[in-house]
């Protein structure tokens, strides 16, 4: 879970100030003194650390928060506010050109993860801005960069602009916004060369590419779990190409954080994107205040909607909640509910999202995900009239599907009687009295 561990320690300091009626100028030192501890430990710079525990001490000792009747819920707020403009303020979109083809350039070290990052920015413009990206092979030197591109680009069927490794990068991204500029796509997204450190040579070549197709974006690649050998990374390319916007790749495996809390101050160049697992659809747009809320244990529940709204289809929907109201819910559409729930992310991922959930209430619920795919295999596992009428599965018929499944019976009686569970439930929503909410549920994408 990204900044778990610092997370855990924010949210340790917060409860602190909670279980207190009032609260003193040495409770506020005391807590400060553990967040500036924690910040320190998830690796963010220290000049950050700095001016981040001053500004919040100086707000929290006003007089409005000291004589309030709930001190440390305004104290908590200022955190949070803090916490938000550190990383950015509010999410900040990538600039298009009004004359198509938009250039974005990727820059970054080997090993960045810059490459993936080309096949989910263009995957993720697609989707969420109707956009026909090309992807730009620019890296001529590492082994294969040009071959794992083009896989990419076939696995979610988005063109990629190759010239080989015979030419130089500069020409080759001037051809690719010629070839895009013909053939009618936008943006042209450019995956150029990185080196395992930064070097003149490298820093020259990109100067070169930069002023031979003048970008509109210049996103740098960082890795997140890199600590604040991001923020120095972010610092030199940032002088040398003035970059437009960062994009934090490994951010699901950074327990800490700090590169995500110190980049923004350091370079005064936002993150625009953040890599949130490992598949080619993870990639999400990065808000500040929502990333601040999760850290603090608020939830974020915007996120969530974003996720569903996304991920279930509005056809469907409308499908299950007709059959919910003429309450033929069957097994077929219990399991596309639990592919619909996959398509979102982890369980786990899930429920971090949601308000008042803490780690521990988490870790006492069974999430494991490998139970989603147990489920889907004794579903498919049973006949068409099995799903249709699950009252006539009986001993014989339950020790075939768990056969057919790889389970046990035990597993498809756990199956039947949770499917009964929701089935009842779902009656609830067929009543007169439930028709608006029914319908709020479904503008959030839960039905």
């Amino acid at each position: 879970m990204a900044f778990e561990s610092l997370g855990d320690k924010l949210q340790g300091v917060l409860k602190k100030l909670r279980g207190k009626g009032k609260v003193t100028e040495k409770d506020i030192k005391d807590a400060m003194r553990e967040v500036k501890l924690a910040l320190l430990e998830a690796d963010v710079n220290f000049k950050v650390v700095k001016e981040f525990v001053s500004s919040i001490s100086e707000k929290c000792m006003g007089q409005e928060v000291m004589e309030s009747l709930t001190p440390s819920q305004q104290i908590i707020k200022i955190v949070n506010d803090e916490l938000t403009l550190l990383m950015g303020g509010e999410n900040q979109r990538l600039e298009f050109s009004n004359n198509p083809p938009t250039v974005i350039m990727l820059c970054g070290l080997q090993g960045a993860g810059k490459t993936t990052a080309c096949g989910k920015l263009a995957l993720n413009l697609r989707k969420q801005m109707g956009k026909r990206p090309i992807m730009v092979a620019g890296d001529i030197y590492r082994p294969a960069a040009i071959k794992q591109l083009e896989v990419l680009g076939a696995q979610i069927n988005i063109p990629v602009f190759s010239a080989g490794d015979k030419i130089s990068p500069v020409e080759i991204a001037k051809q690719a916004v010629a070839h895009a500029k013909q053939h009618g796509n936008d943006p042209v997204i450019i995956d150029t060369a990185g080196r395992l450190q930064i070097d003149e040579k490298l820093m020259n070549e990109l100067c070169e590419i930069k002023s031979a197709v003048n970008p509109n974006e210049i996103l740098l690649v960082v890795d997140s779990m890199i600590g604040q050998d991001a923020v120095n990374i972010a610092e030199v390319f940032n002088k040398e190409l003035d970059i437009s916007g960062i994009i934090l790749s490994k951010l699901d495996g950074d327990t800490r954080g700090g590169a995500a809390l110190s980049v923004k101050q350091v370079t005064g160049k936002p993150i625009k994107y953040a890599s949130v697992g490992e598949k080619l659809s993870d990639l999400e747009p990065f808000y500040p205040d929502r990333m601040a809320s999760r850290i603090l244990g608020m939830g974020d529940v915007l996120t969530l909607i974003d996720r569903a709204q996304e991920a279930i289809d509005d056809k469907k929907a409308k499908e299950l909640e007709e059959k919910i109201r003429k309450q033929q819910f069957d097994l077929n559409d219990f399991l596309e509910q639990f592919r619909q729930i996959r398509k979102m992310g982890s369980i786990t991922q899930l429920l971090e999202m949601l308000p008042g959930v803490d780690k521990k209430m988490i870790e006492s619920v069974d999430v494991d995900d490998k139970k989603i795919i147990h489920i889907e295999a004794i579903i498919q596992s049973m006949t068409d009239e099995e799903r249709r009428k699950p009252q006539i599965i009986g001993a014989s018929r339950k020790i075939r599907i768990a056969k057919g499944s790889g389970t046990r019976v035990q597993d498809v009686n756990a199956l039947l009687k949770q499917f009964e569970q929701i089935r009842k439930m779902m009656k609830q929503f067929t009543g007169p009295n439930n028709a608006k909410l029914m319908r709020k549920m479904r503008k959030l994408g839960k039905f």
